[in-house]
């Protein structure tokens, strides 16, 4: 958590890497943009990848508890991590998608805050596996027919739709391959209907 003086520097700071890209925003720039000297800045974040991990760190957290909300929420299991799928790559790119710098940000993601991506991206298979393994515990899926585990699933459906991002500019028809998919991904996993006892079949 931060406390309010530390979030409104780090919404400061998204708003000035929005504005200039990474590489050339300054903590001037980002003091400026929080209404405080660059002499005050300096004492909540020494330096700018200090600044900018704080705020991956946040922005993060933040995915991973919209993602909660909606395995949270009523409703089959895939529909469920398919909303949760798109709540935390919706949070993390809500600002910076609509910023001419923001594959720079995304860039320095990686570079600066490597470490804050891979373990946020490793907390989210383990709660979409989780969100699997508990539908497979209640019988609504099972993963015995195809092999797979639950990590397996929730593996395959991230690369999926991070690999349909870049099949189509087209919302619409990515959408539907990606119901499609659903679809497909959903009778791999379907309980398999036990056929009726011999004398009880129907005439």
């Amino acid at each position: 958590m931060t406390d309010d003086r530390t979030g409104h520097i780090l919404d400061a700071a998204l708003t000035a890497f929005c504005q200039y890209g990474y590489g050339k925003t300054t903590m001037q720039d980002v003091a400026r943009a929080a209404g405080m000297s660059r002499a005050a800045l300096y004492l909540h974040f020494p330096s700018k990848e200090d600044l900018f991990r704080a705020g991956s760190r946040r922005a993060h957290s933040r995915a991973l508890d919209e993602v909660d909300a909606a395995l949270a929420q009523q409703g089959d299991v895939l529909s469920r991590v398919d909303a949760a799928m798109a709540a935390y790559f919706g949070g993390l790119l809500a600002q910076i998608s609509s910023s001419v710098h923001g594959g720079e940000v995304l860039d320095a993601s990686l570079d600066v805050a490597g470490d804050i991506v891979s373990e946020a991206h490793a907390a989210l298979v383990v709660r979409l596996a989780g969100a699997l393994q508990t539908a497979a515990a209640t019988g609504e899926v099972q993963f015995s027919t195809s092999g797979a585990t639950a990590e397996d699933i929730a593996l395959l459906l991230l690369a999926v739709a991070d690999g349909l991002k870049k099949t189509s500019a087209d919302p619409q028809l990515r959408l539907q391959r990606k119901a499609l998919f659903l679809r497909l991904v959903h009778a791999g996993i379907a309980p398999l209907r036990q056929p009726p006892a011999e004398g009880n079949a129907p005439r």
